[in-house]
Parts: C-alpha cells; structure tokens; sequence
C-alpha cells in the first residue's frame, strides 16, 4: 500500500533526515585507526538518546535476521555492505567503512548511509564508493513525477555498470515514511519506463551498494552481516528522498 505524504509531513521527514544525517557525519569524523566498532555504535546510541529520537533498527527482526537487531547503527567494513552488526573490532589504517542509520522522530522515519575510507585511502575503494555516490545521484535526478520507478532503478544501474561494476538486484532501496520499510521496493537496476508511475508525495530510500568484483553476496554466522562472496571490497550509499511537483528534494543532507 503507498502512501503519498503532504508537503508538511515532508518537511517533518526531513527534519527526522537531517538529524541521521548530522549523526552519520559525526560518527564518521570518529572512524578513525584505533577506534572500535562498540565505540561508535555507543556515540549513535548517546545522540539518538540525546535527541529523543527512536531506532528503527533496535529490535529489528526480518525473516532473514537471526534474532532481533540489537544496534542503532549498522557498521560494515571492508567486505562487508550491508546490515553490518557492530562488535568488537577496532578499525585499522585503510579500511572501508560503510554507516546506515534510520531512524524515527516524532513518528516520521528518515534512512541514509554512507561510505567512507578509515586513515589511507586505496585508491579503488576510493573509486568504488565514488560509484556509489554517482549511481545514487543519477537514481535521484530520475525521481521525477511522470517518470516510472524503472526510471530510478535503469538510472541508477547503468552508473554502476558503466563503470564496470555488475549489480546485486537481492537488496535495494524501498518506500518508507511512517515506518522503516514501505512499498515500493526499488531495485538497484532496471528498465527505464516500467513499474510505477512516480507521484508528488512518494518518499524513497535509494541506497547503491557495489562489491569491487562480484555481484554475489553471503551472510555472516550472525545472520545480519551480508558481505561479497568472494571477500572483494564494498561501498553503500543512501538517502532518503521525497517526489514533488518541483523535483526531487533530498531529505538526509546534514545541518551544518
């Protein structure tokens, strides 16, 4: 069921979006080398408490988890690109961190990720999560209305091939407002001018994610952490956007 949202509660989710925003940028200026996984899990936890806000990932529990998510941020590093439970293990020179954060403010939801690289950067992982960063732009300047939700998927897979890398179609992004998870689904490749026709008040997650050298994925033993079969390097860019009569407007942008 979709559900269209009002200018004003637009502007209520981006309020709510803003905040994930800032809350990703200050966790990311502490992924430093020295710094453990707990650690900034504990810095999200003591900003949303701040904030009064509410994880949509505490208690989290799809049918491929193992269990309830017992987190407020999911930190993916290296292999590992999505839905990565923080644990004990402290950051080194060189490694790719991925953050994905959502949640809910006076019951609007907003959801962003980001990528970074930890001290030294490679300069392929570097490239990879510029890819991410591309791919996500093109998928939202398609968020138009008239378009199609194919529109955003083609949009988004053709930066990603283009660029040489092949697209997971397993995971991708989704409706959300009231609650984390919406309809639609929006897959991260597609074809242009299929699906649903895209309406003023749609607000949607699109979040790219690529693996240096395959598009196949496997799970961890903890049943959350999903990593590329074959240990290559990954990088997950998200935001949350809204259509409207003016184009799309990104909602997760920082305060500052």
């Amino acid at each position: 069921m979709l559900e269209l949202k009002s200018p004003a509660e637009i502007e209520r989710m981006r309020i709510t979006g803003a905040f994930v925003a800032d809350v990703l940028v200050a966790v990311g200026e502490r992924a430093q080398p020295g710094v453990n996984l707990l650690e900034l899990e504990q810095h999200a936890r003591t900003m949303i408490d701040a904030r009064g806000a509410v994880s949509c990932y505490w208690d989290y529990a799809p049918s491929f988890g193992r269990g309830p998510f017992r987190n407020v941020i999911c930190l993916s590093v290296n292999d590992a690109v999505l839905h990565g439970l923080p644990f004990d293990y402290t950051l080194r020179d060189g490694d790719l961190l991925s953050l994905d954060l959502a949640v809910s403010i006076d019951g609007w939801v907003a959801d962003s990720a980001r990528s970074l690289i930890v001290g030294t950067a490679d300069p392929a992982d570097a490239r990879l999560i510029d890819v991410t960063e591309v791919a996500l732009a093109a998928g939202i300047a398609a968020a138009t209305p008239g378009n199609k939700l194919g529109d955003i998927s083609f949009a988004i897979g053709t930066v990603c091939t283009d660029y040489g890398y092949s697209v997971n179609t397993q995971f991708g992004g989704h409706g959300l407002g009231r609650t984390m998870h919406e309809d639609p689904h929006v897959s991260n490749n597609g074809r242009p001018n299929r699906g649903l026709m895209l309406r003023p008040g749609m607000t949607l997650a699109l979040e790219p994610w690529l693996a240096q050298t395959t598009d196949r994925i496997v799970f961890d033993d903890d049943g959350w952490t999903i990593r590329s079969a074959d240990g290559s390097r990954t990088a997950h860019s998200e935001h949350t956007i809204a259509v409207t009569d003016d184009g799309p407007k990104v909602l997760t942008l920082p305060t500052a």
